[in-house]
């Protein structure tokens, strides 16, 4: 049996280690972060922990120990999957719907803390993940610590995400191998009359036959006008001939999720039509040259946008050449006009170039890591105009 591309978990505790020591520097007594199902990513970054229904925490103090928090339904599964040990169930992290479990002894943030070497009352509490943090979550921190100060801490989960380990690229670029057979499956299988929701099952079906945990995004085929939409769902309309279908497919591997984008034509491109696929690949390629190790992130995307402009397509423009990309497809950083970063190496991102026009869309996108002179492209070359003749 070949072996299974993953992180292994002496590096979930390097990162516990790592984001002690951040806490420490910024003078945090503990670091809370916080996931639910969807963005899951801080939670899973510490413990290979994905929470299902109910949400998750992991506590870290400055002395280097973790713990993890679930819900009272998670305490079987996450003992199955967790990197880290330490668990506690708490009702801070119960589901949606709000069940009382009146029957359920759950612990406290004080019983969590305690276990890790917190004492005290007076804590400056760091928080990441802030955005998907609960008002639940937040009131029970201020129930067991009256006194405490609450700040937020995601530039310290930035600043840890940012920079990728080896494995961390073997995951994304495993990701884009299998992403790649999807894409060509829905190619080869694409044709007037199917809906766009068939195109996702195909590439479904494709994904986890090829060793794929689950998507890496919410897979998508949109067709025509529908491909005007930057995020969007794929519905039951059928694809006709003549039409623009746009194609984002992604396949998860340990949690990272890169994706690959692509315009299909359903017949001879031509007009308008061409115009735009064709500048879009243009500006995507163009990307791919600005990127190494020292650019400035704002540097290039003021090009990129100069790049709209000159070519007399600003109408057309959304947002920036790129956006970080790893255990969520879009991840911090972005690279926009008010970034104020330097491009680092092992950083990486998907090239997303996205043209609206006002009846259609395209997007050419696919995954890069960043190199002391260039950007690595981690799936095959994209850039092939594709025709299908119907």
């Amino acid at each position: 049996m070949t072996k299974r591309i993953c992180i292994p978990e002496q590096e979930y505790q390097e990162r516990v280690k790592k984001a002690a020591a951040l806490a420490a520097k910024r003078g945090l007594d503990v670091l809370v972060v916080n996931s639910n199902e969807a963005d899951y990513a801080n939670v899973r970054y510490f413990s290979d922990f994905w929470p299902l229904f109910e949400t998750a925490g992991v506590a870290i103090s400055p002395a280097g120990k973790a713990a993890l928090m679930v819900g009272p339904e998670s305490g079987k599964y996450s003992a199955d999957r967790s990197m880290i040990p330490n668990i506690f169930q708490l009702m801070e992290y119960r589901e949606s719907a709000d069940p009382a479990y009146p029957e359920f002894k759950a612990s406290k943030y004080t019983d969590v803390f305690r276990s890790i070497g917190v004492t005290g009352q007076n804590l400056k509490i760091g928080v990441g993940g802030y955005l998907v943090s609960n008002p639940i979550q937040l009131a029970g921190l201020k129930e067991c610590y009256p006194d405490c100060e609450i700040v937020r801490a995601d530039d310290i989960m930035v600043a840890l995400r940012s920079i990728k380990s080896e494995n961390e690229i073997a995951c994304i670029r495993e990701g884009m191998r299998i992403t790649e057979l999807a894409t060509k499956a829905v190619i080869n299988a694409l044709k007037p009359g199917m809906t766009e929701l068939q195109m996702v099952g195909v590439a479904q079906k494709t994904i986890y036959e090829n060793g794929a945990e689950y998507e890496g995004l919410p897979m998508y085929v949109f067709s025509e006008k529908s491909t005007c939409h930057a995020i969007s769902r794929s519905t039951y309309r059928e694809i006709l001939k003549g039409d623009i279908v746009q194609l984002n497919l992604s396949a998860k591997v340990c949690g990272y999720s890169p994706s690959i984008g692509m315009p299909v034509s359903m017949g001879k491109l031509v007009g308008r039509k061409r115009e735009i696929v064709e500048f879009g690949l243009e500006a995507h390629r163009w990307t791919y040259d600005q990127l190494k190790a020292g650019v400035q992130a704002s540097d290039v995307a003021k090009r990129f946008i100069e790049l709209f402009k000159r070519r007399g397509y600003y109408d057309t423009y959304l947002y920036g050449p790129c956006h970080g990309t790893g255990l969520i497809e879009v991840e911090s950083p972005w690279m926009e006009s008010s970034s104020n970063y330097a491009l680092a190496e092992n950083m990486t991102f998907q090239v997303d170039t996205f043209v609206s026009d006002k009846n259609f869309g395209i997007r050419w996108e696919t995954g890069v890591a960043i190199r002391k002179d260039r950007a690595e492209v981690l799936s095959n070359p994209i850039g092939d105009i594709v025709e299908i003749d119907v």
